[in-house]
């Protein structure tokens, strides 16, 4: 059986902000190994160790067409190292204790992006 890496101190995750996140163990089609994913809840929900999340993968062409992924281009304040996609049908919530570094942030703009694409998920009007 895999080890499961788990932070001992994630210190604040807060909405918008990029962290490595152990997802493991996964089943079927979700969305494994760790990766980056970035924190959509709200900051006011801080007293819960529970924090809704979207994975980061890496960008693909064939992703243009899905609501679902938000493509996110590398700059200096989200850290990424290559073109990426923020993947909101896996969206998931997770033990802050599976959070295992601080990568980097989104822009206010690009969480808004994240939420319109969220709303659609799930139909909501």
């Amino acid at each position: 059986m895999e080890e499961i890496l788990l932070s001992t101190s994630p210190g604040n995750p807060n909405r918008g902000d990029i962290w490595l996140v152990n997802l493991d163990p996964t089943v079927g089609a979700e969305i494994q190994k760790t990766r980056p994913a970035v924190i959509v809840s709200s900051d006011a929900m801080g007293i819960l160790p529970i924090k809704p999340i979207a994975p980061v993968t890496g960008w693909d062409h064939r992703y243009a067409q899905n609501i679902w992924h938000i493509k996110i281009t590398p700059d200096k304040t989200n850290n990424l190292e290559k073109a990426s996609a923020v993947d909101v049908l896996q969206l998931r919530g997770v033990d802050i204790r599976r959070l295992i570094r601080k990568i980097g942030r989104l822009s206010a703009g690009t969480m808004d992006d994240i939420v319109s694409a969220i709303a659609a998920v799930v139909e909501y009007k």
